[in-house]
């Protein structure tokens, strides 16, 4: 049951992180959770445990982490559509 609530949390965290830099996560719910998932392993790495523990996240570096990945996938995919026009 830990695995449904890891996923349930890790797709908040990825659509709350599109929510704040403003931009899309491609894929939808499946994009969000992906995320979620390595905004979380990504946030942990950098910034450490700390915060909030919620169905094995911490909340704010997992959040951070997702918000980063967002911006940088979302220049990806746009300087990719860019270059095939």
């Amino acid at each position: 049951m830990s695995w449904l609530w890891a996923l349930i949390v890790g797709g908040i965290i990825g659509w709350l992180a599109g929510i704040i830099a403003g931009r899309d996560v491609p894929g939808g719910v499946i994009g969000n959770i992906i995320a979620g998932f390595i905004g979380g392993w990504l946030g942990s790495l950098i910034l450490g445990n700390w915060g909030p523990e919620i169905g094995s996240f911490y909340i704010v570096p997992a959040l951070i982490g997702a918000i980063v990945l967002v911006v940088i996938v979302s220049l990806i995919f746009r300087s990719v559509g860019r270059s095939r026009s």
